[in-house]
């Protein structure tokens, strides 16, 4: 090993001090498993459900949870209930607590995960509660937007990116110009930063790629790579904002074109209404799970209304 090389490992940039080692070896694993979450919008469900628990329970201190058993957690889903709460509601409250016990066991904290064996609430159906929107309705949301304004630019984008590629509102925000710029064996794909930390890469719809080429050639930021793919606007200017849209943006941005469209929607409908035409359209099941991201093929069927479509109903088939 060289002298460089050596002197690199001899003499760390910075070190931690005595006291800082000795508090981050004491962190209870309840409170490491929980700064182990990185997703946002995952680190605040955990932490409603974990709260409500805690209040129900009357635990104070993280440690308590390693006395808890299979009938504290019975009871909770049992007041849970009696609250009206949904069925998905309840389930993905004991998700996060078992999420939590699946960590304690790896670390030996504890010999067991209490929440493994609890039964959930049955889901009512395979059918997603999220309104689809019909072919014709996704053709007249596309089309809302003014064509000669930034803003009118930029939406018809971003509309087009998430009804082609089924994404999460998150996902839409996080993207960067260098993610719509990929490319796999000589197709042009988006680079996702999906739920979990995990990546995929989806080939980019030709109908969604022609409007955002459109869209950075108005906004004049297609050579900036690292920055965010679609900006926040404000009263229609034409240059200028470096900040991503939000998450809520997008929400109220596609709220206000389908409310002149005479129906109201959020964003994660038009996640719902891709998923569902790609399915109707013979799309296989499995490679649909991938393309959305879930990490479970039950959530998947959510969206396969195959069987319960109108035209296919056996009231059709009558002829007198």
């Amino acid at each position: 090993m060289n002298k460089k090389n050596n002197s690199l490992i001899l003499a760390p940039t910075s070190l931690l001090t005595n006291a800082d080692f000795s508090r981050l070896a004491d962190v209870p694993p309840e409170v490491e498993w929980f700064a182990n979450i990185n997703n946002s919008q995952t680190r605040r469900a955990y932490e409603n459900a974990l709260k409500d628990f805690m209040k129900f329970t009357g635990i104070n201190k993280p440690e308590e949870f390693r006395i808890v058993a299979r009938s504290h957690i019975i009871a909770w889903r049992d007041e849970l209930t009696k609250r009206l709460l949904s069925s998905m509601t309840i389930r993905h409250r004991l998700a996060a607590l078992s999420s939590l016990f699946e960590y304690l066991c790896e670390r030996n904290t504890v010999t067991h995960n209490p929440v493994k064996g609890v039964k959930r609430p049955a889901i009512d159906s395979y059918i997603g509660k999220t309104q689809a929107l019909g072919d014709h309705q996704a053709r007249e949301l596309l089309d809302i937007p003014d064509n000669h304004s930034l803003k009118g630019k930029r939406d018809r984008a971003m509309l087009a990116t998430l009804l082609y590629h089924a994404l999460r509102r998150n996902e839409l925000c996080l993207l960067k110009v260098k993610d719509f710029k990929q490319e796999r064996r000589g197709v042009p794909h988006l680079n996702i930063s999906g739920k979990g930390g995990k990546t995929r890469y989806l080939p980019l719809h030709p109908a969604a790629s022609m409007l955002i080429h459109d869209y950075l050639q108005e906004a004049g930021h297609l050579a900036d790579e690292n920055g965010a793919l679609f900006r926040s606007t404000s009263n229609n200017r034409v240059k200028g904002s470096q900040q991503a849209i939000t998450p809520d943006g997008v929400y109220k941005m596609v709220r206000e074109y389908s409310q002149k469209l005479g129906f109201k929607i959020g964003a994660h409908s038009l996640r719902a209404t891709a998923a569902t035409n790609a399915l109707d359209n013979q799309a296989d099941i499995a490679k649909v799970q991938e393309w959305l991201g879930h990490a479970n093929i039950t959530t998947t069927r959510m969206y396969d209304h195959r069987k319960t479509r109108p035209e296919d109903s056996p009231t059709f088939k009558v002829s007198y």
